[in-house]
């Protein structure tokens, strides 16, 4: 878990998508709709993403990608990201984050 430990610090907004994820286009516009401009790794994409991927399972991402760490905290994947923005709480997680400031 170190790698991906590593690729999330000091960032506000990380993304761990797959180009060819539906789920993770969606989560990737809903977070850039509200003007944060999280970081995205591509995990097919990245030379170690088969290795990034088994440590976000081994985190409990199943399946593993979108996978959004909010904060250096990993907030989960798609569902969990809906349900916070259904239950107004996507916002104020990304302001505590200083991902957006508005």
């Amino acid at each position: 878990m170190d790698v991906v430990t590593s690729m999330v610090a000091d960032r506000p907004v990380v993304i761990f998508s797959r180009t060819t994820c539906c789920m993770s286009h969606t989560i990737k516009t809903l977070i850039n709709g509200f003007g944060a401009n999280p970081t995205v790794y591509e995990l097919d994409e990245i030379q170690n993403g088969q290795q990034v991927e088994r440590e976000l399972q081994q985190m409990g991402c199943n399946p593993s990608v979108p996978a959004v760490f909010i904060g250096q905290r990993l907030v989960g994947g798609a569902n969990q990201v809906m349900s916070l923005q259904l239950r107004n709480q996507l916002v104020p997680l990304l302001k505590r984050a200083g991902a957006i400031w508005i």
